[in-house]
């Protein structure tokens, strides 16, 4: 049977081994090193190839975040599991833009923790729920924010933002509409300004992406 290699990476001895001690208790499960600072991880967790690295934030020198982005760019295969304390926003947001799969906090009782670990292993992400439900809601209210700005554009801004994704100039915007070319620029500017975006790119994406 294949085992699933774990490294830990935590400054408190005693987080440290407790995991160490669930660990070792379930046979699908193996410890290959455990480190005190994400420095040491960094180095060596490249070298050693876990499956899966159990990860906290607040680490002493280097945080857990700066580890997983800098592990992440040798060794994307191996698989971050935050363990922490922290559940605001921002700290939750970091970590999972940083590369982390999986975000447990501290209070995960340990028979979570373990089938948390082969959920991931597995293709899942596992979540303590109160993270999930933070997630839920920047999801709805990011899909509430598009819906609003969407709403915002003129029946022919909308036309002229239409025309835009399929690659036109702006002249033969206006040439397909009926506009001159001063007019197409107004209308772009606004759709710009309505959308909070910079270029053309940004208001394609912002307007047609799938959310």
């Amino acid at each position: 049977m294949k085992r699933i290699k774990i490294a830990i990476v935590e400054d408190l001895e005693e987080v440290s081994e407790g995991l160490a001690e669930f660990i070792h208790l379930d046979k699908e499960l193996l410890l290959m090193a455990s480190y005190r600072t994400a420095e040491a991880a960094t180095l060596e967790i490249p070298l050693l190839k876990p499956d899966i690295a159990i990860m906290d934030i607040n680490l002493p020198g280097m945080s857990g975040i700066d580890c997983i982005r800098q592990v992440k760019k040798t060794s994307p295969s191996v698989q971050f599991m935050m363990f922490t304390v922290y559940e605001n926003n921002e700290q939750v947001f970091e970590a999972l833009k940083a590369g982390a799969s999986g975000y447990l906090l501290k209070k995960t009782p340990p028979s979570e923790i373990t089938s948390a670990i082969k959920e991931l292993y597995n293709g899942g992400s596992p979540m303590s729920s109160t993270i999930a439900r933070k997630l839920v809601t920047l999801f709805q209210y990011e899909h509430q924010q598009h819906n609003k700005e969407i709403a915002l554009l003129t029946p022919r801004e909308k036309e002229v933002l239409e025309q835009l994704a399929k690659g036109m100039l702006y002249k033969e915007i206006g040439d397909l509409l009926g506009i001159s070319f001063n007019t197409v620029r107004q209308h772009i500017a606004s759709i710009y300004q309505k959308l909070h975006v910079q270029n053309r790119t940004e208001a394609i994406n912002k307007a047609y992406r799938s959310i």
